[in-house]
């Protein structure tokens, strides 16, 4: 069945019920551009309950997350929302004078070992995470889970597990698409490589930044979200069954080196919740994730079996330092339309050849996308990356056009005829803005160039509209998050080992018979 026929198919109504949501990473950073060393503002809640306003990896490291939405403008709407209450309290706040760091690669970091884990108070399921992170610290290095980004959750109605996953192995093929058009990490601060062998050149005086001339998404490269231990994973998505038996073995196989590690150290504090070669599910790095609601306790690969997968979380795009909520509502729109493709296009199954090569592809755009006649591989041979994306694009025509006509105006086809225009002009890509205007402004600082635009967007939040009712609502959300958290802690009776090794139980991972 062509592209074509399985568009026609999906309907106006189905197309109507696509669904958005947005969780966003972002450091808490000083005006100095350092990270801030503070803990997690009180004001704003609790991390651990929630629903909107979390940390991620570190304590500096606020995940701020929208609810499921039917158009960008609602999604984008309610993250404004909790952004304004966010930035309002980091300057309001006694003591504080923070902002949200705009850019995906860190601010100044301070050594490694300094980097404040996330808390999430005395609970077992809170000195779960914060553990959890440890081992983090420990396998990868601190600095690495700085990186922060834009998770793009996304799902259509009346999808089984096998077009989830027919999906998921276009998107890892075409997905260096993404990377090309909304890259925007092209720079770090010397402090992110600081000890380590990075291939990276010097940008402006005094070496305090750094940078590749064409590079797209450093983030997606082999400095940013990588690990030698995951990369050993030959992880197939040709069905939700293979999936499933690739992770289980990698959350129940020791690996030497986290044995090493131990899950101990000498005064008996934790080091990682298992020396297994990931701890959790979370722990998996990838592109993209199948995903399911899970219940209280549950583990996700067990909702997954059990339930099939519900949605999928795109987790490639990078903060877009030169919108104040890091991301834009055509760039949202354009994924919608992506997305699409990646379902309605035909998926052959992946094979470890194929995987390994797109591994390669992922690397050279993340690193050199913007180079003049840059080659890709697909399928055995060369191609031009621009004659790849041209094609790509020209397949989206027809979805860009269904989607508009399902939903009304022309937004979509505005996004995609965009995206050629990019094609045309690489130095209009985000990646390309952002070494010019660091060269031509912050003389060729990283941390001047994206503090100006995290101060730039805190003075835009501030200044929008905010009522006393939107104020007295986000306080009492954060003070009933506080409340669930010291409920938690108080229906605790379970030493935490116990609960721990209950948690990790390779049967809380299989379905019932």
């Amino acid at each position: 069945m062509s592209l074509a026929d399985r568009l026609r198919r999906l309907g106006p109504a189905r197309l109507q019920g696509l669904r958005r949501g947005i969780e966003k990473e972002s450091l808490r950073a000083l005006p100095d551009g350092t990270l801030a060393s503070t803990p997690h503002p009180a004001a704003l809640g609790a991390p651990l309950t929630h629903p909107h306003i979390t940390t991620d990896f570190s304590e500096s490291q606020l995940e701020l997350i929208t609810g499921v939405h039917a158009t960008p403008e609602a999604c984008l709407d309610e993250l404004r929302q909790v952004h304004q209450f966010v930035v309002r309290t980091l300057s309001q706040e006694a003591h504080r004078d923070e902002r949200l760091w705009a850019g995906s690669m860190p601010c100044r970091l301070p050594p490694d070992e300094t980097i404040p884990l996330g808390r999430y108070g005395s609970s077992n399921i809170g000195r779960a995470k914060s553990i959890y992170r440890m081992g983090l610290g420990h396998r990868y290095g601190r600095r690495m889970q700085t990186i922060s980004g834009i998770h793009y959750n996304w799902s259509l109605p009346g999808l089984g597990n096998e077009e989830h996953f027919a999906l998921i192995r276009n998107f890892r093929r075409h997905a260096f698409l993404l990377l090309w058009l909304f890259g925007a990490s092209p720079a770090v601060c010397a402090s992110f490589v600081e000890g380590r062998e990075h291939g990276l050149l010097p940008l402006g005086p005094g070496g305090g930044s750094l940078h590749l001339p064409h590079a797209t998404s450093l983030r997606m490269g082999r400095l940013g979200y990588q690990s030698e231990a995951q990369a050993s994973l030959a992880v197939s998505y040709n069905s939700l069954e293979r999936y499933a038996a690739t992770l289980q073995d990698a959350l129940t196989r020791p690996y030497p080196p986290y044995e090493k590690i131990g899950l101990r150290n000498l005064g008996g504090e934790y080091n990682q919740l298992a020396t297994t070669l990931l701890q959790i599910e979370n722990e998996f790095y990838g592109l993209i994730r199948p995903k399911r609601v899970i219940r209280s306790g549950e583990r996700p690969l067990h909702a997954l079996r059990e339930r099939g997968v519900e949605y999928i979380e795109v987790r490639c795009m990078d903060l877009d330092p030169f919108e104040p909520l890091g991301i834009a509502a055509g760039t949202m729109r354009f994924l919608d339309v992506f997305l699409l493709h990646c379902l309605l296009a035909d998926s052959p199954p992946d094979t470890p050849a194929e995987i390994a090569a797109l591994g390669r592809n992922q690397h050279h755009t993340a690193t050199h996308g913007r180079e003049a006649g840059l080659v890709l591989e697909r399928e055995g041979g060369p191609v031009r990356l621009l004659d790849w994306a041209a094609e790509i694009l020209a397949e989206c025509e027809p979805i860009a056009a269904a989607l508009d006509a399902a939903q009304g105006g022309s937004a979509h086809a505005r996004a995609l005829d965009a995206a050629r225009a990019a094609l045309a002009a690489p130095q209009t890509l985000p990646s390309a803005r952002v070494l010019a205007a660091m060269a031509r402004d912050f003389g060729g600082s990283h941390l001047a160039f994206i503090g100006a635009q995290s101060e730039q967007a805190r003075h835009h939040l501030v200044a929008l509209p905010w009522s006393p009712a939107q104020q007295a609502a986000a306080q009492a959300q954060a003070q009933s998050s506080l409340a669930e958290q010291r409920r938690i802690e108080a229906a605790d009776t379970q030493d935490f080992e116990t609960f721990r090794q209950a948690y990790l139980a390779p049967e809380g991972l299989a379905v019932a018979a």
